[in-house]
């Protein structure tokens, strides 16, 4: 292949990406003005006319402001690409950090920090114009600076170091970095798993176990009915930054713990809390997070083995402009190119995350013996949260990883 055909590649799979989200969010658009001017029947037992019209132009700012982050990251993309900017980059960060693992790993960090910067007047747009004109935001400038200053010093802190281990196993590995690389990879992913809800997390909220009464008394006694001993049921100040709710589960082993929003809290009655809980245990009890590492696992498995062969590929490399072959301008290169392929393989690992979602709404309603407080659940946070409750089906099933309330809703009841 030549340098000059790979670049066309890349060009015409970039803009195949941009039209193609905008595509999808045109099908999404006509499919909820389609559905504005009334509250569809499905959605009139629990939601006010109020509610409804609000969410639809709530769905419709995101919509509109969400390709305008799309062009603009359209067009670093390509001045990233094709400008001569990373030679020029390369050259001169390779001449002041030098070339070794830890000087390369830094250069990687700061190319990383400048990519984020052009980012950060949409991000404070979207917390202090969009979230706050529909009653979302709840955070203050001082907090949104700080949340990027300590994502910084994490970056520098833990990425730096991580990065200059990994480059330096590639370097002393030969022809079989890959593979060590690969071990080395998920070696840090388990070791992050049980760090990020003890050493990372509490850096950006507060948690605090749940406080003793009938809640806890109830969660517990479910925990102990279907075989879920977790070390902790915490509740995190979600509140400190939006009004928007959540619950997740985080760790593993004896490091596993279940965290529930405040907001969810204050949203939810006590049966309706179970069911989420219930929810969340599903996942485990149905293997659900080792499942998604193993694909986690595979897939970057086969990406740094594509990731060696293009390393040894001159065209791969010339194609934007790079002379000189190294294993941190490849690995820079393959995050830019790659996604462009993957994205469209996004429909695939969301098919596969709805069906896990089916799969714990089933299992929330057995343990909690019926359907109707995970659908009284579900119907809350779709109405407190303003979801969009009529995207399109083929929007939906490229981008949802869960079911639409409809599709929940219809399984339950089956069920």
């Amino acid at each position: 292949m030549t340098p000059t055909l790979f670049a066309a590649i890349i060009l015409l799979l970039l803009i195949a990406k941009f039209f193609g989200q905008l595509w999808l969010d045109h099908l999404n658009q006509s499919e909820i003005r389609k559905n504005a001017s009334t509250v569809p029947p499905a959605f009139r037992d629990f939601i006010t006319e109020e509610n409804y019209f609000k969410s639809v132009q709530y769905s419709f700012a995101k919509i509109k402001f969400g390709r305008i982050e799309l062009m603009f990251d359209f067009v670093i993309s390509a001045i990233i690409l094709f400008s001569g900017i990373l030679p020029w980059f390369f050259t001169i960060g390779t001449g002041v950090l030098g070339t070794t693992s830890w000087g390369s790993s830094l250069l990687l960090i700061v190319f990383t920090v400048l990519l984020f910067i052009p980012g950060l007047p949409f991000s404070y747009y979207n917390q202090f114009v969009l979230e706050e004109k529909f009653g979302f935001n709840t955070s203050n400038f001082r907090t949104w600076i700080l949340d990027r200053l300590k994502g910084l010093a994490l970056l520098l802190m833990l990425g730096w170091p991580i990065l200059a281990l990994l480059l330096t196993i590639i370097a002393k590995s030969g022809p079989w970095w890959w593979f060590w690389g690969w071990c080395a990879i998920i070696g840090i992913q388990l070791v992050m798993m049980v760090l990020a809800p003890i050493v990372i997390m509490p850096l950006f909220n507060k948690f605090k176990p749940l406080e003793e009464g009938t809640l806890r008394q109830r969660l517990l006694q479910l925990g102990e009915k279907t075989g879920f001993s977790a070390k902790t049921i915490q509740v995190m100040d979600g509140s400190k930054r939006s009004r928007h709710s959540n619950a997740f589960f985080t760790g593993f082993g004896k490091f596993r713990k279940i965290v529930l929003f405040d907001t969810l809290i204050s949203q939810l009655d006590e049966s309706e809390l179970e069911a989420v809980l219930a929810h969340e245990i599903g996942h485990y009890k149905k293997a659900h997070i080792p499942k998604m590492l193993a694909w986690g696992a595979i897939t970057s498995l086969l990406g740094l083995y594509l990731l060696a062969w293009l390393t040894n590929q001159p065209w791969f490399f010339h194609a934007f402009g790079l002379q000189t072959r190294s294993i941190p301008a490849a690995l820079l290169l393959f995050t830019l190119t790659t996604e462009l392929v993957t994205f469209w393989f996004t429909p695939l690992g969301n098919l596969f995350s709805r069906k896990f979602e089916f799969e714990a709404d089933a299992f929330a309603s057995d343990a909690v013996g019926a359907a109707i407080p995970l659908i009284g659940a579900l119907r809350k946070l779709n109405d407190k949260n303003l979801s969009n409750l009529t995207p399109h089906p083929r929007y939906s099933a490229f981008y949802y990883s869960h079911p639409t309330l409809v599709e929940r809703e219809r399984a339950l009841k089956n069920a």
